[in-house]
C-alpha cells in the first residue's frame, strides 16, 4: 500500500492533528491541469494536498482539499457500521496521554475507552471535521 487519503476541508487544522499522533509532513502542493482530472474523472480540478509519512516509514497519509470542483458528499456523519472505508487506526504508547494532546486539536472520543481482554485498549474519537480515527495501545503481560 502506497498511501491512504482522505479528503479535509482544514488542511492546516488537519496537519497539526495528525502530527500529534506522530506522522511527519512530507510535503505540500497544489496538483491540477487536465492530467489530474483525468486520474479522478472529475475533469478540471484543482486541489491542495499535503503527504504525511508514519513514523515508521513504510506508510503515508495523502489530506487532499478540493478547491475545485468543491467536494459534494459528506460521509463524516456515518454511523461506525455504514459500508465502504471507515476509520484509520493509531498505535499509541499511552491512549490517555495521547487523547489529551489530540483534545487540544478538537477530538472527541466517540464512544468510551475500552479494554480488549488483556491486550488493548481501544477507543474511536473524531477529529478535525470530523474525522473518524482509531487509537490502540498494546497492553504488556
Amino acid at each position: 500500500m502506497d498511501n491512504v487519503g482522505i479528503v479535509v476541508d482544514d488542511i492546516g487544522g488537519t496537519i497539526d492533528f495528525f502530527r500529534e499522533l506522530g506522522p511527519e509532513l512530507e510535503g505540500r502542493a497544489t496538483i491540477e491541469g487536465e492530467w489530474a482530472g483525468r486520474v479522478t474523472g472529475l475533469g478540471d480540478q484543482r486541489v491542495e494536498i499535503a503527504m504525511m509519512r508514519t513514523p515508521d516509514g513504510h506508510g503515508r497519509i495523502e489530506l487532499s482539499r478540493f478547491l475545485a470542483p468543491p467536494a459534494v458528499a459528506d460521509h463524516r456523519n456515518a454511523p461506525v457500521n455504514a459500508l465502504g472505508y471507515l476509520r484509520v487506526m493509531f498505535a499509541v504508547d499511552d491512549i490517555d496521554e495521547t487523547l489529551e494532546r489530540l483534545r487540544k486539536h478538537g477530538a472527541q472520543l466517540a464512544g468510551e475507552v475500552v479494554r480488549y481482554k488483556d491486550a488493548y485498549r481501544l477507543c474511536y474519537i473524531r477529529g478535525p471535521g470530523g474525522l473518524l480515527i482509531g487509537l490502540a495501545e498494546e497492553l504488556s503481560g
